[in-house]
């Protein structure tokens, strides 16, 4: 059986993992509202101060569900794949890129290596060496079946784990979404609730849109 066994979400007005929030931004904050995050979780990866702010989100995302979901995620180095998505692709970073053109008539190389969105998958990657397959797609809205069906496919092939994420961040709004799935040897558990003791979540179509939901009405 599969499950998803952490995640965690992040929107312009909360920080939760496992569904329980832990923090809110402060209107107070001299930080912006990631670094408050990171903060908060004590993360120490000094490469985060110059990531754009979708690698951000991958980076607190993942290092959020190590820390409050208590996931040790100790996976050989090739052990684990990543499958993100979002609706604009890299759309705000390559704004961004094209005023430091215009701005300076010179573009920034700092702000060029993060305009594929595909970037947040190998920064993930670099942070925890891990070296499976990762693949980013652009899709209209968050789709829980090619998710489901990306990583059933992915753990049948021998994967250990599957990292999957919806990180839309825009002028407009934060809408980021982050799970960890696992196989785990099935135990008998009810229909309702789908969350068993464990906090973990079975792996399906309805059950990962549901948590997606949670936070991001």
């Amino acid at each position: 059986m599969i499950k998803i066994t952490g995640y965690c979400h992040i929107t312009d007005l909360l920080c939760a993992v496992n569904g329980k929030i832990l923090l809110q931004p402060s209107p107070d904050s001299e930080h912006s509202w990631f670094r408050q995050i990171y903060n908060f979780a004590d993360i120490q990866y000094p490469k985060f101060h110059k990531m754009d702010a979708l690698a951000q989100a991958g980076v607190l995302g993942v290092e959020l569900i190590r820390l409050f979901a208590a996931r040790p995620m100790d996976f050989q180095d090739e052990g684990v794949d990543l499958v993100f998505a979002n609706r604009y692709a890299s759309a705000a970073t390559d704004r961004r890129f094209q005023a430091s053109y215009a701005d300076h008539m010179s573009p920034s190389p700092a702000i060029f290596v993060y305009t594929l969105p595909n970037i947040i998958t190998g920064e993930i990657a670099i942070l925890k060496k891990w070296y499976g397959e990762n693949t980013f797609v652009v899709m209209p809205e968050f789709d829980p079946g090619f998710f489901t069906s990306y990583i059933q496919r992915h753990i049948a092939r021998g994967c250990e784990a599957v990292i999957g994420g919806w990180v839309q961040i825009d002028e407009e709004n934060t809408e980021v979404f982050i799970f960890l799935a696992e196989p785990i040897p099935a135990e008998p558990i009810p229909a309702e609730p789908i969350q068993a003791d464990d906090g973990a979540v079975r792996l399906g179509v309805r059950e990962l849109l549901e948590i997606y939901q949670q936070h991001l009405s």
